[in-house]
């Protein structure tokens, strides 16, 4: 009986060597990077991350993976100033209670890749915005074991904004993300508003962008996202309004209206007390030429505050270089 017990906890020890040693040696990779990028606040919409299990080395790797991802994950989120973000309540009351923890055991051939995904939230507290230093911490056997130390990932950057404010109608109210000032609409004309909207977009400033962008008329140009908005209530539009904003962010969506030109004119602007149409050339520089597109920006005015809610564009051809 002793030697067999001592058989199998040689086969353990060397097992954990061969898997630490994986490790170290950069055979076995551990890394985090962000599902799904976006514009994170304060307030809880999903921080997602991705963590992603490489296994270079010849052999198999396996290791366990509970089914409360929380004692096989761990995060670490620091300011500036090195300051770590408390952990969130959630986290706290499931690892102290004394409950047994179900997993299974997972196993990836050599050559591949496993990955899953978790929401930063469930595991942090996040009561200010500001920027921060995010790593994961990956517990093979489990978080409760002493037997394999975690493994530290790759760092990611993470920029959290204020909570969003809502004017009285319900809509956003857009802050600086350089100063934290609130950004108020201004009375410009119909060709202001344009540039101003056009430059923000070379500039990447993506609040200034949606400043004078009215998000509700935009997604309405879609006859079943307009049909899916109107069945929704109150905070389900709020939802899909925020979602469509992120979309644009990430070109999923209306592309040509967030494509950066290198440069552009205004060329004719048309209105009325009401309504206006600004028609501009603006240039994108390939390798080889330069594509020309005539955009026509339809403005309604609103307040004495003239509001983008449409577009259309119309290819011009290509000229060369200068």
């Amino acid at each position: 009986m002793i030697k067999r017990f001592l058989l199998l906890f040689l086969i353990f020890f060397s097992g954990c060597l061969s898997f630490l040693y994986a490790v170290e040696s950069g055979q076995v990779e551990f890394n985090i990077r962000f599902f799904d990028r976006q514009v994170y606040y304060v307030e809880s919409y999903p921080i997602h991350v991705q963590i992603i299990i490489t296994n270079n080395s010849p052999y198999t790797y396996r290791f366990k993976l509970a089914d409360d991802r929380v004692f096989s994950v761990d995060f670490d989120i620091r300011t500036m100033t090195n300051r770590a973000l408390p952990q969130a309540d959630s986290l706290i009351r499931k690892r102290n209670q004394n409950n047994h923890v179900y997993f299974r055991e997972i196993s990836i051939e050599s050559g591949e890749s496993f990955s899953f995904t978790e929401n930063l939230r469930d595991y942090i507290s996040f009561a200010q915005p500001g920027s921060y230093r995010v790593r994961a911490f990956i517990y093979p056997e489990l978080y409760r074991s002493v037997l394999i130390p975690a493994i530290e990932t790759n760092y990611l950057s993470l920029s959290v904004r204020p909570e969003l404010l809502y004017n009285m109608d319900g809509i956003p109210i857009e802050t600086d993300t350089a100063t934290g000032a609130i950004l108020v609409r201004q009375q410009l004309p119909p060709d202001e508003v344009i540039t101003y909207m056009i430059t923000a977009r070379q500039r990447s400033q993506w609040e200034r962008f949606f400043l004078y962008l009215d998000p509700e008329a935009m997604l309405h140009r879609d006859a079943y996202q307009r049909r899916r908005y109107l069945a929704e209530n109150e905070t389900g539009r709020r939802a899909m309004l925020e979602e469509y904003k992120q979309n644009l962010q990430k070109a999923v969506i209306d592309e040509n209206i967030t494509v950066i030109p290198t440069t552009f004119d205004i060329i004719k602007t048309e209105y009325n007390n009401y309504q206006a149409t600004v028609t501009a050339i603006l240039r994108f520089r390939e390798i080889n030429f330069t594509q020309l597109r005539q955009y026509t920006y339809f403005l309604e005015r609103r307040d004495n505050i003239w509001i983008i809610v449409d577009y259309s564009v119309d290819l011009m051809g290509t000229a060369p270089n200068d």
